[in-house]
């Protein structure tokens, strides 16, 4: 009789099963319940088909829908491949590459055959409805080990020829597997997958666009058609999905910039933003806000240069990791007669900055520093540059240039806690003014890391222990540790925003960094007479204002405070009678401090109450005969029904109130 395996439940207890028992087998013995709602396992920690075999004495776990994340990645996985299957049954000739479950979806590379035309946007519903029917019929998938060369047969033999080149390079000693799709459909993949594509639900997917791509990301390469789709577990949760997206579509800050004339961008500087001054507005409200935080706890604003020299950036380590994503420049640039290359070596090359640490390093340097003089905290809202692909470009949030409200905290090591709490209550106090709900997730050490094992050990538990002593370890704030996401250089804290229709956006963060200042010789004098290493905590609360603009105006779908509103009141007449007392109105509003204009045009009222409204203008002051002869304005907030007539001393008063920011409220 074969040895038994000794298979270990999440509860503890062990069952002993013969060798070639499923998971399936084990969720069967358990329940009936249990054997409907298995979906797939994990042994050993690692996810597999509900239906492979177990190879040995291992630990069980049974996946089921209330997995979600698991079951997600099952079904967007597995609505990869109808799709691929789908669109080689309608398209014979169709070549299939790739189709990976994405972050809300799926997608699958294709080439379409050579008797058409490359597959649109009008290919979708025809796909969309096979898809549904190889749902329906409730093909089993079914996992096969196949040996190298096999595979290339095949491929070859059914004229993919770029699984075929794929299946070349896979190592030859490796273990190669595929899915078949009923017997009719196969496709090399590592798994795992459901039991059958009856398992999906027909009506929880969408596929949304198309767009091109080329073979294994190269531009030297085939170009492909990637097709996109998202998937869920049910028609419900499609729905919610669907729903958040035509809300994002309503509040793209790129169509809401547009609407209410805050900026643009255009080819003639890729990845830089126009900021007119409405836009510009907004800007330096945050700025002016952001310097009354940062003077409230104790920093110092420096400024530094843009173009620094390449040997800084090597010491520091930046030209190893960032080099491609540095914008680069001859250190001197040679007569239009001289002969030879413009530049020679690293050390020829000046670089606009891509990120302001290292210059702070340098003036920390200036200057022989004491135990005494620490914590030193400089900021800096410090212009930078990073060379991003023109495709990776996305309005104001992923840019070229940009602006951090950037600070480094020059501390000793009993000082490291209570300044990262003390910016946890700072950043805290920031993104509850701006009505914004958040999570902290610590990022831990990356495999390429510079520092010793004993640096990385310090510099993660005393992130731990800050927040902790700042009571933010905890469900309520999403506390979560995210292995190998750290900096080359730094573990960091992340805040996580939440938005109004739920979307999670990294904008704050501080690291805690023993390396830069070992490797630009930072120092100081410790109480003992010797010269001690600081240690540099990194910090950024919006992170780029850029960035931080777009995610304001989407979060407030441009209907932003009052306090923020570039125009924060029109005075609006009703007919000519009126005019001098709108410009009289407006005179007082300014002279209150509010950012007010007229609008006296011979329009009708309700033209010129939509077109504010579009522009998003938070408070419309209508005037007419009457309120001019009575002293009064008619309010119209915007989002609120109807309006209150008052007097006009009491609404510059209210108004007042409403465009005071948070932070210097009563």
């Amino acid at each position: 009789m074969s040895e038994m395996f000794r298979i270990t439940l999440p509860d503890g207890s062990v069952r002993e099963v013969a060798p070639g028992t499923t998971p399936a087998d084990i969720a069967a013995a358990i329940g009936p319940g249990l054997a409907k709602a298995a979906i797939a396992a994990r042994v050993d920690g690692e996810l597999r088909d509900i239906g492979r075999p177990l190879d040995g004495d291992s630990a069980l776990a049974l996946v089921t829908a209330r997995d979600e994340a698991d079951a997600l990645e099952l079904a967007r996985h597995d609505f990869a491949h109808v799709l691929a299957e789908a669109v080689q049954a309608l398209f014979p000739g169709t070549q299939i590459t790739f189709g990976p479950a994405t972050e809300d979806g799926f997608y699958y590379d294709v080439m379409a055959p050579a008797s058409r035309d490359p597959f649109s946007m009008d290919d979708l519903p025809a796909i969309e409805e096979k898809m549904r029917e190889i749902i329906r019929a409730d093909k089993p998938l079914r996992r096969e080990v196949w040996s190298r060369q096999a595979l290339i047969d095949r491929w070859t033999a059914e004229g993919e020829s770029f699984k075929a080149e794929w299946a070349k390079e896979l190592p030859e000693g490796e273990e190669l597997t595929v899915y078949w799709s009923g017997d009719d459909w196969l496709d090399m993949c590592r798994g795992p997958h459901l039991a059958s594509t009856g398992k999906l639900d027909p009506q929880a997917f969408k596929l949304m666009r198309v767009a091109g791509a080329y073979w294994r990301g190269d531009q030297k390469n085939a170009q492909l058609t990637r097709i996109y789709g998202t998937g869920w577990l049910n028609k419900k949760q499609l729905d919610a999905h669907l729903h958040k997206l035509e809300e994002a579509a309503k509040r793209d800050h790129r169509k809401l910039g547009a609407e209410m004339d805050l900026f643009h961008l255009q080819q003639e500087a890729h990845g830089s933003v126009f900021w007119h001054p409405k836009g510009y507005m907004i800007w330096r409200e945050l700025e002016a806000y952001m310097r009354r935080a940062i003077d409230g706890a104790g920093y110092r604003e420096v400024k530094t240069p843009q173009v620094m020299d390449a040997r800084q950036w090597e010491q520091s380590g930046h030209w190893g990791k960032y080099r491609e994503n540095m914008f680069v420049i001859p250190d001197e640039v040679p007569n239009v007669d001289d002969d030879g290359p413009i530049v020679s070596n690293d050390a020829d090359w000046m670089a606009l900055k891509p990120m302001n640490c290292p210059a702070h390093v340098l003036i920390f340097r200036q200057g022989i520093k004491s135990y005494r003089d620490l914590p030193l905290r400089f900021y800096e809202n410090g212009c930078c540059h990073r060379n991003e692909p023109h495709g990776a470009l996305h309005g104001l949030m992923r840019v070229r240039q940009f602006t951090q409200d950037d600070a480094h905290i020059f501390c000793r090591e009993d000082q490291i806690v209570d300044e990262v709490k003390a910016f946890c209550a700072l950043a805290d106090r920031v993104y509850k003014d701006f009505g914004f709900t958040y999570s902290i997730k610590l990022a831990l050490r990356p495999e390429k890391r510079f520092g010793t094992e004993e640096m990385w050990d310090k510099a993660e538990n005393e992130l731990r222990d800050a927040v902790a002593a700042a009571g933010l370890n905890t469900p309520d704030y999403g506390w979560e540790e995210l292995p190998g996401e750290g900096a080359f250089y730094a573990p960091k804290l992340e805040w996580h925003l939440t938005d109004a229709i739920g979307r999670t956006w990294q904008v704050g963060t501080i690291q805690s960094d023993r390396v830069l200042p070992d490797r630009l010789d930072a120092s100081y004098i410790g109480e003992d007479g010797e010269r001690h290493r600081p240690v540099m905590l990194h910090r950024a609360i919006f992170g780029s204002y850029e960035r931080f603009i777009g995610i304001l105006i989407e979060h407030f779908a441009g209907r932003l405070p009052a306090w923020l509103a570039p125009t924060q009141a029109v005075v609006a007449t009703i007919v000519s009678d009126a005019d001098d007392y709108a410009k009289d109105a407006v005179a007082r509003l300014k002279a209150a401090g509010i950012r007010a204009e007229s609008d006296l045009r011979n329009e009708k009222i309700n033209y010129k109450v939509r077109e504010h409204s579009l522009a998003k203008v938070p408070h419309l002051l209508v005037v007419g005969k009457r309120e001019a002869e009575e002293g009064t304005v008619a309010i119209r907030t915007l989002g609120v029904e109807g309006q209150r007539v008052i007097p006009l001393a009491e609404a510059i008063a209210w108004l007042k109130g409403e465009a005071t920011p948070p932070d210097l409220q009563g």
